[in-house]
């Protein structure tokens, strides 16, 4: 079919096969009717195991795979289209992803590194890079190099995009007040997490949850009917 990434306000036609960096900037799929979309989300902390690329230069990026792995995209590419189900695309993406993951041993003991990192960020309420460097046994300027290496974001913009996940979760989902969950999630107060908010989704929360609403209610429509 045909798919358009628009990544802060920018469109971009989707290749057959889109590599797309973390993203930090409004971003929305344009999708024509008929189209279907086979997606494979990566731990951020396991980007470099895969692509050769910086992974800081694919942020808030929509890449064309073949432009990166060129005869190995393609080759994918053709497989993907040759199968016949869903279970088999899925297959060969496994198979593909395996395959590059063997080349990258010696890479893996570097992805657990930055595994425990972003594990550990993401249980904390308070960005506080000093002491995560003492508990890891690293300096900041190491921690910081690895992050931007590896996940693509700096170690803040990797808790403030955790942090946002964890409220829009709640915000989409539940009916909470959005000043408890700006300070169960940790931000200064509710003023400060409607602007995080729009500024990774273009919308406040109150027009999230209204969305929310309309789909689960259109959703609940086509079942009755």
């Amino acid at each position: 079919g045909r798919l358009t990434t628009i990544i802060g306000g920018r469109s971009i036609d989707m290749p057959r096969i889109e590599v797309l960096g973390q993203l930090t900037l409004p971003t929305r799929l344009q999708v024509a009717k008929g189209t279907s979309l086979l997606v494979a989300r990566i731990y951020p902390y396991a980007n470099s195991l895969f692509f050769p690329n910086r992974i800081v230069e694919l942020r808030n990026e929509s890449i064309d795979l073949s432009t990166i792995l060129s005869s190995e995209a393609i080759t994918l590419s053709n497989k993907l289209d040759c199968a016949k189900t869903l279970e088999q695309k899925v297959d060969i993406l496994d198979c593909f992803f395996i395959e590059r993951l063997s080349r990258n041993q010696e890479q893996i003991k570097k992805a657990q590194l930055i595994a425990e990192l972003c594990h550990t960020l993401c249980r904390e309420s308070v960005f506080d890079v000093h002491r995560l460097a003492e508990k890891f046994r690293v300096s900041d300027r190491y921690i910081q190099k690895l992050f931007e290496s590896t996940v693509g974001l700096t170690p803040r913009a990797f808790f403030n995009t955790n942090r946002f996940n964890k409220s829009a979760e709640r915000i989409r989902h539940t009916d909470e007040q959005l000043t408890s969950v700006a300070y169960s999630c940790g931000y200064f107060d509710q003023a400060h997490l409607i602007k995080e908010f729009k500024n990774f989704t273009g919308i406040t929360p109150s027009d999230a949850r209204r969305y929310s609403a309309l789909r689960m209610q259109q959703q609940n429509n086509k079942i009755s009917n």
